[in-house]
Formats: C-alpha cells, sequence, structure tokens
C-alpha cells in the first residue's frame, strides 16, 4: 500500500500489527503472545496489579484481560492473590519464574527498537515520539468529550 498523509492512521495499524508478528514469533517458544509479554512487563515495573489496572494499560477488557492472566497463571508466570487491604480485590504478580523471562522479553524489545529504529537519527526518534504523543493525546481528549 501507498500510505499517504490521509492514510497515516492506516499505517500506525500496520505497524502495530507487524511488531506484534515480530514478538509473537519471539515469544512462541514460551507457548506465549505478545499480550503475555506486555502482561509480564507491565508487572516487572509495577510489581503488582489488579487486572482493571493491568485491562487499562493494555487496552483490553477486562474479560481478554482475564483470560490473559489465566493463561499465565497455569504457566506458572503470575500469581494471583487478595489484597492485604480489601480481600475483594485480586492482585497479579510475578512468581520466579515469570521474572525470570524478564530477560527475554526486555531483549525481544530490545531488538524489535533496534529494527524500528534502523537508520534514524536521536532527533528523528525524538521527533516521532513527540509527534506520536501528540496525535495520542488529539485521540484521547476526543474521546473523552463523548
Amino acid at each position: 500500500m501507498n500510505y499517504t498523509q490521509s492514510t497515516v492512521v492506516s499505517l500506525i495499524s500496520h505497524l502495530h500489527a507487524i511488531t506484534a508478528d515480530f514478538t509473537n514469533a519471539k515469544l512462541a517458544k514460551k507457548n506465549l503472545v505478545s499480550s503475555h509479554g506486555f502482561i509480564l512487563y507491565l508487572l516487572s515495573v509495577n510489581k503488582k496489579m489488579t487486572k482493571t489496572e493491568i485491562a487499562e494499560a493494555t487496552n483490553r477488557d477486562k474479560s481478554t484481560t482475564t483470560v490473559l492472566t489465566r493463561k499465565l497463571i497455569e504457566e506458572g508466570l503470575v500469581k494471583e492473590e487478595a489484597s492485604p487491604t480489601d480481600g475483594r480485590t485480586r492482585l497479579i504478580s510475578l512468581t520466579t519464574k515469570g521474572k525470570s523471562l524478564n530477560k527475554l522479553t526486555s531483549s525481544i524489545s530490545e531488538d524489535l527498537l533496534k529494527v524500528c529504529y534502523k537508520g534514524f537519527s536521536a532527533t528523528e526518534k525524538k521527533q516521532l515520539l513527540e509527534l506520536l504523543l501528540k496525535m495520542n493525546s488529539n485521540v484521547e481528549n476526543e474521546l473523552k468529550k463523548d
């Protein structure tokens, strides 16, 4: 496809799909997909999160997040426990086995960034980030109006 200014959102969607394919190919050896990898990354940064927090961070609905976290629990990569402050709230955190995958998921992310940024100057990387953040903000602000 020949992308233009008016089809930039299609290009962003295409990039999302092919970067997921890249990540999925690397994670397939561990019987995981990119969504699992992102949850593992989030938990490595945040330590403990509710399913609602994970759903918001991954832009998934709660039922999809439940399915994804259930798979990670079955694989022994995360655990679910009651919050010490509110027994109704369940917290998800990494297990030792899950933490051991941090090196793999970090490596995959680094490889993807190297591929994506190939030929980019530091200034171009900064400009790209600024422009995408601006676009993201525009869409989020529009959604808040509804």
